[in-house]
């Protein structure tokens, strides 16, 4: 912000706002580029990883309840595949937060709110859901016990389960596609 006597006036503006061009701007480079899955998710994992010792450190109570709450989502039988990845979100974002940190939740956002969409996207058919519920409540609870290679660890876990998960659905549509391909040779 500048004075009276001249110069650019310039809105204050806060990480939270920040969030939406930062998700934004995110998800059109991964969709837009030649990203490829392994790349995305590996980033967002380190991303959230570096998240993690400082977040089982400084969570509060609001986050681990967040994050509770989004598991005990997750687990209802009559959950769509569009509320499960908001609460896939939900859960992760929390995770972040409890970070305490403005500038690691910022750059997080594209992560979080943009890559892990995506991810979803791709992996919804070959998720078993109890699995990824079952990752999130040891997350959870090394939070709440706050500690950070256990966290570390569980993201990790998770990160290993998404990475197979596309590959099961990426080896099924070349098996579709190759037999398409055959029937109509």
């Amino acid at each position: 912000q500048r004075g009276a006597t001249g110069g650019a006036f310039v809105n204050r503006l806060s990480f939270p706002e920040a969030y939406d061009q930062q998700i934004t701007t995110s998800t059109l480079l991964l969709s837009m580029n030649a990203v490829s899955f392994e790349t995305a998710c590996e980033a967002r994992y380190a991303l959230e990883r570096a998240c993690a010792p400082l977040s089982a450190e400084r969570r509060t109570a609001d986050h681990l309840a967040t994050m509770r709450a989004e598991i005990h989502r997750q687990a209802q039988p009559g959950l769509t595949d569009e509320a499960f990845c908001a609460s896939d979100v939900a859960f992760h974002r929390a995770l972040v937060d409890g970070a305490g940190n403005p500038v690691l939740s910022y750059q997080l956002a594209g992560a979080v709110e943009a890559m892990q969409p995506l991810m979803n996207m791709i992996t919804f058919t070959a998720r078993d859901r109890a699995r990824i519920v079952a990752l999130h409540q040891e997350i959870a609870d090394a939070a709440e016990a706050q500690d950070g290679a256990a966290v570390t660890a569980g993201l990790s876990a998770l990160e290993v389960e998404t990475q197979e998960l596309a590959q099961s659905v990426f080896a099924a549509r070349a098996a579709r596609l190759d037999a398409k391909a055959r029937l109509e040779s």
